[in-house]
């Protein structure tokens, strides 16, 4: 058994609404990224419907590749650190034209490192991303949400708090 000794984002879902939402839902409990590189093409006239609802606010899930409005702050290990590597890897070298192994590792260790970034809150923080196109490319939000409570003996569901970083 490995230590753990990172944070990662992993998907997490509390309710049905991302199978709605977006193309493919992510997979509730796998890694997860910002991937607003799938997006870097784009134009506004190619995003509307639930690729749109993908830029605006889904990471995606490294996995399924699918996409998640929320993710939580996870504890990881270096194991689950590089094969989240692995995984994203193989996806752009697959899907995104990545021209050899050795580039779409380095790629994939910077959105892997990217989004280690994010993780620097207390574990099970959930974390949510809000996207824009902008004159300068793809601008990308952050926000985070702190459960304040629950009432465990009313079944009354937590209360987070919001707050941007």
């Amino acid at each position: 058994m490995t230590a753990v000794t990172r944070k990662l984002p992993r998907v997490v879902r509390l309710d049905a609404s991302d199978n709605e939402v977006y193309e493919r839902a992510a997979v509730p409990g796998e890694w997860a990224v910002p991937g607003g590189f799938e997006f870097l093409e784009d134009s506004e006239q190619h995003l509307s419907g639930k690729r749109l609802q993908a830029f605006q606010g889904g990471f995606l899930g490294i996995g399924s590749f699918g996409r998640a409005t929320l993710v939580a702050v996870t504890a990881a290990s270096e194991d689950d650190y590089r094969d989240a590597i692995e995984r994203l890897a193989d996806h752009l070298l697959e899907h995104f034209g990545a021209p050899d192994r050795e580039a779409a590792l380095r790629a994939a260790g910077a959105e892997v490192a990217y989004a280690e970034t994010l993780c620097e809150h207390g574990l099970n923080t959930l974390l949510a991303v809000e996207r824009e196109l902008t004159d300068d490319g793809v601008s990308e939000r952050f926000k985070k949400f702190i459960p304040t409570g629950a009432d465990w003996d009313q079944g009354k569901p937590l209360v987070y708090v919001e707050e941007e970083f």
